[in-house]
C-alpha cells in the first residue's frame, strides 16, 4: 500500500511556500515525507488477533511480540494494542520481523529534518504531568467516562487517561489515591519518550540539536 501524500503539502508548494511539518509520530511523518510501501493486510488474521487482544490484554500480546521480534517490542508501548496487533499481523503474513519490513529512508521531497532533544526531559516530564493535574486532568477524565472513555481502544489507553481511569469508578467517584497513578503516568511518559527517541535516531537524515541551547534558532538557521 502506497501512503498518500498530504494534500496540504502540495497546496503549500503550489503557492510557492515552504511547508514546515512539526511534531507527530515517527510513522506519520514518514508517511507524509517518504515513499512507503507496507505489507498487505489480512482481515481474518487481524480479527483473530483483535479477539486475542480483548481476551488476553495488550501486555500478553506484547510479550508474544517480544519473543518473535524484540526490536519491534522495544519500539511499541506495551499498552498500545492497536500497534501490537499490526506488528503481529505483519510478522504472521511475511514470516519476518516487523521493523525489518519498514521501507528505507527515501524522501519524496527535498527536505531538511531537524531533531530537538535535551538532557533534562525526565524532570520536565514530571513537571508537565503535575501541571496537567493542577489544571484539572482528573476532572477531565471524570467528565469523559460517561462518553465512553473507558471502552475506547485509543483515547482510553492514552497516557494519563489510562492511569487515572484506574482510580475512578464509573460514576466518577475516587476508588483510590491518585498519587500512584500520577507516578505511573510519569514513568509511562518517560518510557514513551525513550521509544520515540530511539525511533527517530534511526533516521540518518535528522540533524540533532540541543533544544535548551540559547542560540538554538541561529544554529538551526545555519543548516537551512
Amino acid at each position: 500500500m502506497v501512503v498518500a501524500r498530504a494534500p496540504a503539502i502540495a497546496d503549500v508548494h503550489a503557492r510557492g511556500r515552504l511547508p514546515i511539518l512539526v511534531g507527530g509520530s515517527g510513522l506519520y511523518l514518514r508517511g507524509a515525507m517518504d515513499r512507503l510501501e507496507f505489507p498487505g493486510e489480512s482481515p481474518s488474521v487481524r480479527a483473530r488477533l483483535e479477539r486475542e487482544l480483548d481476551e488476553q490484554g495488550a501486555s500478553s500480546l506484547h510479550a508474544r511480540l517480544a519473543a518473535v521480534d524484540a526490536e519491534a517490542a522495544a519500539a511499541i508501548l506495551p499498552t498500545n494494542g492497536r500497534r501490537i496487533v499490526r506488528a503481529l499481523e505483519v510478522i504472521e503474513l511475511t514470516g519476518g520481523p516487523f521493523l525489518a519490513r519498514m521501507p528505507g529512508f527515501e524522501s519524496v521531497y527535498d527536505t531538511v529534518s531537524i531533531g530537538l532533544d535535551r538532557d533534562d526531559l525526565d524532570e520536565r516530564i514530571a513537571a508537565r504531568v503535575h501541571g496537567m493535574m493542577a489544571m484539572g486532568l482528573l476532572g477531565e477524565v471524570r467528565a469523559l467516562i460517561p462518553l465512553g472513555l473507558r471502552a475506547s481502544p485509543t483515547a482510553g489507553k492514552a497516557l494519563g487517561y489510562a492511569q487515572l481511569l484506574g482510580c475512578l469508578a464509573d460514576d466518577g467517584a475516587l476508588r483510590s489515591d491518585v498519587g500512584p497513578a500520577v507516578d505511573a503516568t510519569i514513568r509511562a511518559t518517560r518510557r514513551f519518550v525513550r521509544r520515540q527517541r530511539a525511533w527517530f535516531r534511526r533516521d540518518p537524515r535528522i540533524i540533532w540539536f540541543d533544544a535548551g541551547a540559547p542560540d538554538l534558532a541561529s544554529r538551526v538557521a545555519n543548516t537551512l
